[in-house]
């Protein structure tokens, strides 16, 4: 269910795709997906120990993320060396700046719509302009734009692509479809 869930999205114009860790058989689903989309920019979430961050690296993701910031996996060589994108969760300001501090790249502020959504994100991003934000959780394909509009540099959809009833009556085509709005939308909001 998972791969046929994740290539109707990839059907529908998704370019990025996170697997969370939590999916039944995650890495050899993206292994899988590696190789028949080498292209793609694939990745493993919610990676809460090192062991899982180098499996997920051996199947050949792109990036990992996490819900908070996992310091063995900011810490690990391809991380530091840059060969690996890992982006680290982050609720509060002092969270993110010492993962900058450490080396993040880019954070993912997590749960955003319980900590005041899109207006969460262009408060914070009065204070760290220069930091690269993911707003993470509850995000609708509806307020993809103002997120991007308030200074988040990508939204995580999970659920309004993945929605839970499509994945329950294993209805593809409602994903592609969610996939495709998701995908207009964010392009949308990017080129405004």
């Amino acid at each position: 269910v998972a791969m046929e869930a994740a290539k109707a999205a990839i059907a529908g114009g998704i370019s990025v795709l996170e697997i969370v860790e939590s999916t039944p058989g995650v890495f050899e689903v993206l292994q899988q997906l590696v190789k028949e989309h080498p292209t793609m920019a694939l990745e493993v979430g919610t990676v809460l120990k090192i062991e899982d961050a180098k499996s997920a690296i051996n199947v050949r993701a792109k990036f990992l993320m996490s819900p908070a910031t996992v310091k063995d996996i900011m810490e690990m060589d391809y991380v530091q060396s840059g060969e690996i994108l890992y982006i680290s969760g982050t609720m509060t300001p002092t969270e993110i700046l010492s993962a900058c501090d450490e080396g993040a790249k880019i954070v993912k502020i997590y749960p955003v719509s319980a900590l005041g959504g899109f207006q969460y994100i262009s408060t914070l991003k009065k204070a760290f302009p220069h930091i690269f934000m993911v707003a993470s959780q509850g995000i609708t394909i509806d307020s993809i734009g103002e997120y991007i509009l308030r200074g988040a540099s990508a939204v995580v959809l999970s659920y309004a692509i993945f929605d839970k009833d499509a994945i329950a009556q294993h209805d593809l085509d409602k994903i592609q479809k969610l996939a495709h709005s998701a995908t207009l939308v964010d392009n949308k909001s990017v080129n405004r």
